[in-house]
C-alpha cells in the first residue's frame, strides 16, 4: 500500500520489454541477492517506523518471505515487510497497550493473527473482499501514512526528541526548538536525502539507491569518526539467524482487532501484484489464493522473529527486473537476506540514525506524490461521495489510530459501493413497436387501466436498490385492468427485501383488478421465489422462466397479458 506502485509498475514492465525471459535457478539466485540487499535498508527503516529493534525488520524477510513465494497464487509475488504494515503496526502496540515486559512475543502474537485472518479469508474464497476498499479511500490513506512516515523522522533528522501527546503536539515542539537541534545530524540526515535524491535520477542505479545510500554513508560516518546517534545505541543486530519463538497467545484478545486492521492493509496493498506481474506460465492468479500464501507466510514468520508482511509491488518490482522467472526467486531472496544476516548482521549496529531518517523521509515524500495522479482523477471525475472519502481518510491517518483508520475507510468504500449500486438501479417502459418490435422510453409515472405495460429493471442486485426501484415504479393505485410485466432478465440474486417488494406490488395490482407478470426470470431467481412462496402468491402462471432464446419470455409473456386483457374485456 504504502509504496510507489508506479515506480514498481514500470520497473516490471521495463524488465519486461527489454530482456527476453530467462530460464533456470541461475537468474533466481541473482535475483534473490538483488532483493535481498534491498530487504536490508528498507527492512530496518520500516521497523524503526514501528518502533521496534530493526533485527526484525530483517528478520521479516526472511523466513515469511520464503514460506509466501512457495504459496501465492502470484508466482512472482514477494510477501514482505511495508512502510504501511509497519505503522499499522505500531499503531496496533500503542492502543493495545503492550509493555516493555511483553515485547517481542506481542509483535510476533499480531504476525500470527495477520496470517491466520489472511489463511481463512483465502480458504472461504474471499479475496475479492479487497475490491471493496476504494481508490479513492487508499489514496487518502497512503497519503495521510506518508505524511506520518515523514513527520515521525524529526528526531533521526535533527538529534532532537519532541515531546507532545500526539504526532502533531510533537512537530510543534520540534520547531520551537530549533535550536535544540543537533547540527551534526542535521548535516547527515540534509546529505543523506541530496545523494538520495540524486542517485535516483541515475536509471542504472535508481532501483538501489537505497543499499548505495546506506552502504556509503555508514562508512563515511565512521571513517571520519562524525559522532552521532547509531542504530547500535537503541538496539543489538546479532550475527545470527532468527531463532524459533513462540507469539504470547494470552494477548490474542487484546491484540485481534488491530491484527485484522493490518491484515487489510497488508492484502490491500498486495492486490494489484497479480495483475502488474502476471504468471510466467501465463495461468491465471488467484486473489483467494494470494491471501493463503501471504497468510502462510506471516504463520510461519510468526514463529521466527518476523514482522506482519504482505505483497510488496515494489519489492516484487526490484526481484522480476533482476531476472525472477519463479518461485524460487522469493526463496533465494530470503536465504540471501539470511545468510547476510548471519554474516554481517552486527554491522548494521553502525548505520547512523539519521541516514535511515533522510532514507525514509525520501520515501515518504516519493509515495505522496506517487499519489497525486490518483487524487487528481478523484477530483477531477466530480463526485461528492469519493472525494469527501478521501478527504476523510486523510484526515483521519493524521489524528486517528491507523488501524481505525482502515477500517473507516473500509466501510467508506462500502457506503460508497451501496450509494453507487443504488444509483445505478435503471427502470424503463419497452414499447410494443406496430412491427412487432420493442423501443425503450422512460418509465411511466402511472398506469393506464385496460393496457399492458412492459418495464424493464436493470442494476437490481442489492437489497438497499429495492426502495429506489419502489420510488420509479408507476403507482397500481386508482387503476382497474391493468397489467405490468416486470423484466427481470439481468437478475441473477433475489434477497428478502426484494421478494416481499414483490408480493406487496403484486397484492396492490391484484386488489384493483390487475393483473402482475414477471418475465424472463433466471433459475436462481425462479428458485428463490419458489422456496419463498412468493411463486404461489403472484402465480406460478404469471411467472415466465427465462430461455437461450432472447426476448422469448417476453414475447410470450405480452401474449398473456394481451389474452388477459380480452378475457376481461369479454366477461365485462
Amino acid at each position: 500500500m504504502a509504496e510507489d506502485p508506479k515506480k514498481a509498475a514500470e520497473s516490471v514492465t521495463s524488465a519486461e520489454d527489454t530482456k527476453s525471459p530467462r530460464t533456470g535457478i541461475v537468474p533466481n539466485i541473482i535475483s534473490g541477492l538483488a532483493t535481498g540487499l534491498f530487504s536490508i535498508p528498507e527492512g530496518m527503516a520500516y521497523a524503526q517506523l514501528a518502533g521496534v529493534n530493526p533485527v526484525y525488520g530483517l528478520y521479516s524477510g526472511i523466513v515469511a518471505t520464503m514460506a509466501a513465494s512457495l504459496s501465492t497464487g502470484t508466482v512472482l509475488m514477494m510477501s514482505t515487510l511495508t512502510s504501511a504494515i509497519a505503522l499499522a503496526t505500531a499503531s496496533v502496540l500503542q492502543n493495545a497497550n503492550i509493555q516493555d515486559s511483553q515485547m517481542p512475543q506481542a509483535l510476533f502474537t499480531i504476525t500470527f493473527l495477520v496470517g491466520a485472518i489472511m489463511f481463512v479469508l483465502g480458504i472461504l474464497r474471499l479475496g475479492s473482499i479487497v475490491n471493496f476498499v476504494s481508490n479513492a479511500v487508499m489514496t487518502g490513506f497512503v497519503a495521510g501514512a506518508s505524511l506520518l512516515i515523514i513527520l515521525g523522522q524529526e528526531h533521526h533528522l535533527t538529534g532532537y526528541n519532541p515531546t507532545g501527546a500526539d504526532q502533531w503536539e510533537k512537530t510543534v515542539n520540534w520547531l520551537q526548538n530549533i535550536d535544540q537541534w543537533d547540527l551534526t545530524t542535521v548535516g547527515i540526515s540534509v546529505a543523506v536525502i541530496i545523494f538520495m535524491v540524486g542517485l535516483k535520477q541515475v536509471r542504472p542505479l535508481e532501483k538501489f539507491a537505497p543499499i548505495i545510500v546506506l552502504v556509503v554513508a555508514t562508512i563515511v560516518v565512521k571513517l571520519l569518526n562524525i559522532q552521532t546517534e547509531l542504530v547500535g545505541d537503541i538496539a543489538t543486530i546479532p550475527n545470527s539467524l532468527p531463532a524459533f519463538m513462540l507469539p504470547n497467545f494470552s494477548l490474542i484478545p487484546q491484540l485481534a482487532l488491530g491484527a485484522a486492521s493490518v491484515a487489510l492493509v497488508a492484502l490491500a496493498q498486495g492486490a494489484g501484484i497479480s495483475t502488474a506481474v502476471p504468471n510466467p506460465d501465463g495461468s491465471k492468479a488467484s486473489q483467494s489464493r494470494d491471501f493463503i500464501g501471504e497468510g502462510l507466510g506471516n504463520l510461519a514468520g510468526s514463529f521466527f522473529q518476523s514482522m506482519g508482511t504482505g505483497g510488496s509491488l515494489s519489492r516484487t518490482g526490484i526481484s522480476v527486473g533482476a531476472g525472477a522467472n519463479g518461485r524460487l526467486g522469493g526463496v533465494f531472496a530470503g536465504l540471501w537476506l539470511g545468510l547476510i544476516v548471519l554474516l554481517f548482521g552486527s554491522t548494521a549496529e553502525l548505520v547512523p540514525l539519521a541516514v535511515i531518517g533522510g532514507m525514509l523521509t525520501v520515501v515518504g515524500v516519493e509515495l505522496i506524490m506517487a499519489r497525486v495522479p490518483n487524487a487528481r482523477l478523484v477530483l477531477r471525475t466530480g463526485a461528492t461521495g469519493p472525494i469527501v472519502a478521501m478527504a476523510i481518510t486523510f484526515f483521519s491517518a493524521l489524528f486517528i489510530p491507523l488501524q481505525y483508520t482502515i477500517f473507516l475507510g473500509a466501510l467508506l468504500s462500502v457506503l460508497l459501493y451501496v450509494v453507487a449500486s443504488a444509483s445505478k438501479l435503471r427502470l424503463q417502459e419497452a414499447v410494443r413497436l406496430d412491427d412487432g418490435g420493442w423501443e425503450m422510453q422512460d418509465a411511466p409515472k402511472e398506469l393506464k387501466s385496460n393496457q399492458a405495460t412492459v418495464l424493464v429493471v436493470q442494476g437490481l442486485d442489492f437489497f438497499a436498490e429495492v426502495p429506489v426501484l419502489d420510488d420509479q415504479m408507476p403507482t397500481p393505485h386508482g387503476v382497474h385492468g391493468a397489467v405490468v410485466i416486470l423484466v427481470l432478465r439481468d437478475m441473477q440474486t433475489l434477497t428478502s427485501t426484494g421478494i416481499k417488494w414483490l408480493e406487496r406490488y403484486a397484492k396492490e395490482l391484484q386488489n384493483n383488478g390487475s393483473l402482475f407478470i414477471l418475465a424472463d426470470i433466471n433459475p436462481p431467481v425462479l428458485h428463490a421465489l419458489h422456496t419463498s412462496g412468493a411463486l404461489a402468491a403472484i402465480g406460478e402462471q404469471n411467472v415466465f422462466p427465462a430461455t437461450t432464446r432472447v426476448l422469448a419470455a417476453e414475447e410470450t409473456a405480452w401474449e398473456a397479458a394481451q389474452e388477459w386483457l380480452q378475457a376481461r374485456r369479454i366477461g365485462d
